[in-house]
């Protein structure tokens, strides 16, 4: 089983920056894509930025140019920096990280989720 634990989220103004954390831990032997999703009232999850184990990013239309995901897969962190938010950027985020898990003598796939980290940009 696999832990992840975001930290980071607030309150900021429009206009403004947050830094987003998660670190995972647990048997892990390998993670291939780690990544942010957020979800606001209402809404569906969205994808909102991720990075494969071989340095790909993906970034949500939304968010290009404001948002900035890094990986250190020594540490098996995933940081997501937020700049120039928006009202429309308030939503929970949560980390996500998919991988290979080794226990036991056992390899095993997980697909697990943080708790998730509020995030409020006011006007």
């Amino acid at each position: 089983q696999v832990q992840l634990v975001e930290s980071g989220g607030g309150l900021v103004h429009a206009g403004g920056s947050l830094s987003l954390s998660c670190a995972a831990s647990g048997s892990i032997f390998s993670i291939n894509i780690m990544a942010w999703y957020r979800q606001a009232p209402g809404l569906q999850r969205e994808l909102v930025a991720n990075k494969s184990r071989y340095g790909d990013a993906y970034y949500a239309d939304s968010v290009k140019g404001r948002f900035t995901i890094s990986r250190d897969d020594a540490k098996n962190t995933i940081d997501l920096q937020m700049n120039n938010l928006k009202t429309g950027d308030t939503a929970v985020y949560y980390c996500n990280a998919d991988g290979v898990g080794y226990r036991n003598g056992y390899y095993y796939s997980f697909d697990d989720w943080g708790q998730g980290t509020q995030v409020t940009v006011s006007s």
